[in-house]
């Protein structure tokens, strides 16, 4: 069959690579894609990503059977309703399920409504407002603007100078979104990616660990994830399972009572507290960069697993036993302002451990930046201590401007 995947990211370059090990795959086609995308599939750099009418001619026209999207902009854009309509199979929830992620009020009322444990929250559309609960509250507090930020419109306030700092940048002028302020949750967070098909669910049976923040030991801005691991071997399956039966089985059948039909991957970004597992955030795709190091470990058959999902069929995933490490270079100034075509030698023999996220292959093994995540640098072993001291050789072999990017030292320090 012909499959289609949605995006230019790591996280997509990680589903083509799944995708082409699949014995039912024929053709893969990528839009935009990027140039790492082509030694496995045909890649439609002129087609924007949210171009919906110019995707589903192309699904059309190339005869795609399933079509799997990445990011969540073509989700909450409606990517998935317009391919459903032409007849095409398509892994993603549609414009409606997908405010699960692109609104953090929608999440937090379905959550609230069904007793899901979350933070505590309040809604605001007003500064002034906002202020005022702000200075009552105190801090550490969490501040998150409504809407799609790309992991980016979340700031952990230490202080009560830093939340009102926070809020005046997510207050735009102009804009009549929300902004959510949650009370600070302590703990150790984990990532959770479960396939849902309304009140079907099949959970991965491991579970990774994001570094959020931009430096080492969890310092500085949050970005949209600067490295990740699995599996993570001291969350036990207690945990896990606490995780699914309180929260993720409930929030699929709390949709289905809400009259939404979910379909696609349901990530559960958690935090483990003293009262128990709690939501931090949900996603309506696999997480940047846990979908790299996940997909990789996956050894199941990609189109069966979406196959046996989209029937509601039992079936049991099957991961490699082995450890996997990647961390992120990123443009210097990620997440805020950065520049972009900054030169990087990537070694040829590196090729198939790196997931770019942000680079243009320009001739031999010469590339250049065009975005803020620049690449994902993974190791593999058998023991996570081996995978981390594999990928950080991997990346002390990529040549670049010191100025031009930089990465975390610490990515898996505490499963090690």
């Amino acid at each position: 069959m012909n499959v289609l995947v949605i995006g230019g990211g790591g996280r997509e370059h990680a589903l083509v690579k799944a995708l082409s090990r699949s014995e039912h795959t024929e053709q893969i086609h990528a839009v935009p894609g990027n140039s790492s995308m082509e030694k496995y599939a045909a890649v439609h750099s002129d087609i924007n990503d949210s171009d919906i009418e110019r995707i589903v001619a192309l699904a059309i026209k190339e005869n795609i059977t399933w079509t799997v999207i990445g990011p969540e902009a073509p989700l909450t854009a409606g990517l998935a309703d317009a391919l459903e309509a032409a007849d095409i199979k398509v892994f993603g929830p549609r414009k409606l399920e997908a405010q699960l992620e692109s609104s953090k009020a929608f999440a937090k009322n379905i959550m609230i409504k069904y007793g899901i444990p979350t933070a505590e929250y309040q809604a605001f559309t007003n500064l002034i407002d906002a202020t005022e609960y702000i200075k009552q509250q105190g801090a550490p507090i969490v501040i998150k603007k409504d809407g799609l930020a790309a992991g980016k419109g979340v700031a952990v306030a230490m202080t009560e100078t830093e939340a009102l700092d926070a809020l005046k940048e997510m207050f735009v002028e102009g804009e009549n979104k929300p902004v959510v302020i949650e009370e600070f949750l302590e703990g150790e967070e984990f990532s959770l990616m479960v396939l849902v098909n309304g009140d079907y669910i099949l959970p991965f049976d491991i579970v990774a660990q994001d570094h959020k923040r931009a430096y080492d030991s969890d310092t500085g801005p949050n970005t949209g994830g600067m490295g990740a691991y699995a599996p993570v071997r001291h969350i036990g399956e207690d945990v896990i399972d606490e995780a699914i039966n309180n929260i993720v089985k409930p929030t699929a059948e709390a949709m289905v009572k809400e009259g939404l039909d979910y379909f696609g991957v349901m990530y559960l970004g958690a935090i483990i507290t003293k009262e128990g597992v709690k939501t931090i955030e949900f996603n309506a795709r696999f997480g940047d960069p846990e979908a790299q190091i996940l997909l990789e470990l996956l050894e199941s058959d990609f189109i069966d697993v979406l196959e046996a999902v989209k029937n509601q069929e039992p079936y049991e995933l099957k991961f490699s036993r082995d450890s996997m490490l990647g961390v992120i270079l990123a443009s210097q100034g990620y997440p805020k302002t950065y520049e972009k075509g900054a030169s990087v030698i990537i070694p040829e023999r590196l090729e198939d451990e790196i997931f770019n996220s942000g680079l243009k292959h320009i001739e031999d093994e010469r590339y250049e930046t065009t975005g803020g995540r620049v690449m994902l640098v993974t190791g593999r072993g058998s023991t996570l201590e081996e995978a981390k001291k594999t990928a950080y050789k991997n990346t002390e072999q990529i040549k670049f401007n010191n100025e031009a990017l930089f990465y975390r030292n610490d990515i898996g320090e505490r499963g090690v």
